[in-house]
């Protein structure tokens, strides 16, 4: 068993101004999450969110602490949620096993020491960040999360997002967390564009094709910059960026936030005229 990580420093909107291809790359994308018998981590510190990958290949694999976080286990001042993007597997926690089939979500509250990821087919993207107090461990599926309908087919953007971590599911100290799909037809996400200053947020893309890919725009509005995103890989998004993009072919993706609120709309709109 492996576990592996990397640090991301935080990036003012002037230096990310001023940065190539390769910079915005090396700061912003994450393309290596999933490697088989293995856990990686990308330590950001936007908010000191970790955005990591469990590939079990039907072995076990241990959530076991890293430097970055300077605590005796993971979890010891951290909340977790793992999305399974592969098919069934199970998470074992403190010893109680559960059951998370694929797009199924799994909560683990601060304090939790032995937890294990197990399937042979599973892959968990994760994401957590600090807690300051501990919730009891939860099972979230798609069809209980609250689900909003937005955009239309003439705009290329009607898609419906599942918010997962809601006033009925869960109660996460910071962590909101939930998925999007595309209708026939639709390709732009979060468009219009917004910024939420009090949060950061990340995304992951996933279920694109071998040949496919989203144009992921970022940077302030009247400054935008863009990555080019491919299967499962994710991107760190600074709370002064917008967050949106398109794709060559349908696509799905899983939206993840902390900071100082829980509150899913508290954004700040972007006019289309005012992106540049």
């Amino acid at each position: 068993m492996s576990t592996d990580y990397e640090i991301r420093f935080a990036i003012d909107p002037a230096a990310a101004a001023m940065m190539d291809t390769s910079e915005l790359r090396a700061n912003f994308l994450i393309d290596d999450l999933f490697a088989g018998g293995e856990v990686r981590w990308c330590y950001s510190h936007y908010d000191r969110m970790a955005v990591g990958g469990a590939v079990p290949e039907g072995g076990e694999l241990a959530l076991e602490a890293i430097k970055p976080t300077g605590t005796g286990f993971f979890l010891e001042r951290r909340e977790l949620i793992a999305v399974n993007i592969g098919d069934a597997g199970t998470i074992s926690v403190d010893g109680a096993e559960h059951a998370v089939g694929p797009r199924d979500m799994l909560y683990v509250g601060m304090g939790a020491r032995d937890v294990r990821f197990g399937g042979a087919g599973a892959k968990f993207y994760l994401v957590s960040a600090p807690a300051h107090a501990s919730y009891p461990t939860k099972l979230l599926q798609q069809s209980g999360a609250k689900r909003l309908d937005l955009g239309a087919r003439e705009t290329a953007n009607e898609r419906s997002i599942f918010q997962y971590v809601n006033a009925d599911s869960v109660k996460t100290c910071q962590l909101v967390v939930g998925l999007t799909q595309f209708a026939p037809g639709s390709l732009w996400n979060t468009m219009p564009a917004h910024v939420h200053d009090r949060r950061m947020e990340a995304y992951l893309y996933f279920d694109l094709q071998p040949d496919a890919f989203v144009v992921h725009l970022m940077g302030e509005p009247d400054e935008t910059r863009h990555l080019i995103v491919r299967n499962e890989q994710a991107v760190l998004s600074p709370p002064w960026s917008i967050h949106a993009g398109a794709g060559t072919g349908s696509y799905t993706f899983i939206w993840a936030m902390a900071g100082d609120n829980v509150d899913y709309t508290d954004v700040e709109k972007v006019a289309m005229e005012e992106l540049r």
